[in-house]
């Protein structure tokens, strides 16, 4: 395992969301890199539970950052204008606590964070 500190952002596909989330795990956490898993409108398919092998994919990804990065602080990440799960902000909130509840209930021993990025694109903390 590397020296590097990491942590991981699982984030919506949009480009937009990239580097606010990454930026601010960054700063927040003091690591050197943030792995990223990205799906559109992930916190959809964490919270609605029905797509079983994205699911299993974000899963495994997140193992290979927790096991071979050593990454133990991982945000959730919804934000505003996203295609893939174009919901309104309290639906997403909604939608961002539950997914947490799935990540947790893979028992990673993981500390989550559940950000939201809103139309200026700035990092909100939610839990």
């Amino acid at each position: 395992m590397s020296t590097a500190r990491f942590a991981t952002a699982i984030n919506c596909m949009d480009g937009r969301t990239q580097l606010p989330a990454i930026e601010w795990m960054k700063r927040e956490h003091q690591v050197d890199y943030v792995d990223t898993i990205t799906e559109p409108g992930p916190v959809r398919i964490l919270a609605a539970a029905t797509d079983a092998a994205a699911l299993e994919s974000i899963k495994r990804r997140l193992s290979i950052s927790v096991t071979k990065h050593g990454s133990t602080r991982v945000a959730v990440v919804a934000h505003a204008d996203c295609a893939g799960n174009p919901v309104d902000k309290e639906t997403q909130l909604r939608q961002l606590r539950v997914a947490a509840a799935t990540v947790l209930s893979w028992d990673m021993g993981v500390q989550l964070n559940l950000l939201w990025l809103g139309d200026d694109w700035r990092v909100e903390r939610i839990g």
